[in-house]
């Protein structure tokens, strides 16, 4: 017979358990609601997503219980399943390609990007650890909600979209090297630490890089599976381990996850990204819900302004990014504008940076930062990548008038009547053809 200690703690755990369920299915449901109201509006459920976390978390309106530590590994695993798919999405080759011809991109696309970050983390008195990751966050856009934009707007076969994707995936190979060298900074890891670290990191990412061009074939074929579930399986089960394995050697889940998805290729990729879809999608949305359970709501007004600077700040930098890369590569006026506005939006990758530094403290203001930052361009960024390009065009338009009415009376020899006219319906002529090459 039980005694009324093991009754009531039995009582306890069934209760305990009942409250999980309720509160983890609410967050699940709200989740879902806030997604279809957001694709209602065609907008990114990221700003939905962490408005969530913010009203559950500390300070918010009403803070969960049970359920946040199931919710910290849900989110963990999110960071993850967002790196593999992104790994899938490039073939060994695609990269070493992207490398070659496009990384002057890539270095304009860092130093204009990187550095206003680093400088506002200095100026706001953080200190060289969070200015690295502040710069992180400012640097690397969004490919998520861009690959959604562009499908939304129909861009996908423009001449400019290549452009746009060769500067995510050489952001995303960045991430192999950049988050090692965060992840050591935060430990507090001394020089020679850190620099095994990185020499680790790069030592793996490049004997992976090496397997998946010559042996990537091989490898498919071996995870392979006619079976929907033995592949979704065994693609899962792999990426964990190799996940679990980088963070023992203080490289990074998310990097050994990205690797993972890279020597993948051919249909094992494309059936694993089919399977694993839906799975990214509810984990991620349980990161972002993470991410905004840990920052205080009241903590986001007093960073308001600096945020809103930076974002400011760096939208004119990616779209002078976007503009310079097309036009290096040979893409018209139009083209270039839209490129330019595309690659504006921030999202996952901020979030899971500025998380790495909140989990390790360094610097209590960060986080919401970084929330308010992300806030304002994942709302802002489907919005410059529709209207840039007509309002760079409309403005450029204006000054070619401008010009033309000024010409005769700027001194010299005044040109032709005629001549004059030619000329500005030459310029207006070309403004409105420039771009129709752009699409397909």
């Amino acid at each position: 017979m039980r005694s009324a200690g093991e009754f009531l703690a039995e009582s306890s755990a069934t209760h305990s358990s009942a409250v999980f369920l309720v509160e983890f299915g609410a967050i699940i449901l709200g989740l879902g609601l806030l997604g279809r109201f957001a694709g209602r509006f065609r907008l990114s459920p990221i700003p939905l997503y962490l408005l969530a976390g913010l009203a559950f978390g500390e300070g918010g309106l009403l803070p969960l219980g049970t359920s946040e530590e199931f919710v910290a590994i849900g989110a963990e695993i999110g960071v993850i399943l967002l790196l593999l798919m992104l790994g899938l999405e490039y073939t060994a080759s695609d990269l070493v390609s992207n490398l070659k011809t496009q990384y002057p991109a890539g270095l304009v696309d860092a130093a204009l990007n990187a550095l206003p970050g680093a400088a506002m983390a200095l100026l706001l008195g953080w200190g060289p650890v969070a200015a690295v990751v502040l710069a992180g966050v400012t640097w690397i856009s969004s490919s998520g909600v861009i690959a959604k934009v562009l499908g939304d707007l129909g861009r996908l076969g423009n001449r400019e979209t290549p452009v746009v994707l060769s500067i995510l995936v050489l952001e995303d190979l960045s991430m192999a090297v950049y988050l090692p060298i965060v992840t050591a900074l935060l430990a507090g890891v001394g020089l020679a630490a850190g620099s095994a670290t990185l020499a680790v990191a790069l030592g793996t990412a490049g004997v992976v890089l090496l397997v998946a061009v010559r042996y990537g074939r091989h490898i498919s074929r071996f995870v392979s599976s006619d079976d929907p579930e033995k592949l979704l399986l065994v693609v899962l089960g792999v990426t964990l381990v190799v996940a679990g394995l980088a963070q023992q050697l203080q490289v990074s889940a998310a990097v050994g996850a990205f690797l993972v998805g890279i020597a993948l290729s051919g249909e094992v990729a494309e059936g694993a990204h089919s399977l694993l879809a839906p799975l990214r999608d509810l984990f991620a949305a349980v990161f972002f819900v993470f991410f905004g359970l840990h920052t205080d709501p009241a903590s986001i007004p007093p960073v308001l302004l600096p945020a809103l600077v930076l974002a400011v700040v760096t939208a004119l930098t990616k779209i002078a990014t976007g503009h310079w890369a097309a036009r290096r590569a040979g893409i018209s006026a139009k083209g270039r504008w839209r490129a330019g506005g595309t690659l504006v939006a921030r999202g996952e990758f901020s979030i899971v940076i500025a998380g790495l530094a909140v989990t390790a403290g360094i610097e209590p203001s960060l986080g919401p930062l970084a929330t308010a930052y992300v806030l304002i361009l994942v709302i802002a960024g489907p919005l410059t990548a529709r209207w840039t390009e007509p309002v760079a065009m409309w403005v450029t338009g204006r000054r070619l008038r401008g010009h033309a009415a000024a010409g005769p009376g700027e001194g010299g020899t005044p040109p032709t009547a005629s001549a004059a006219s030619a000329g500005a319906a030459g310029a207006h002529e070309a403004l409105d053809g420039q771009g129709a090459a752009d699409r397909t």
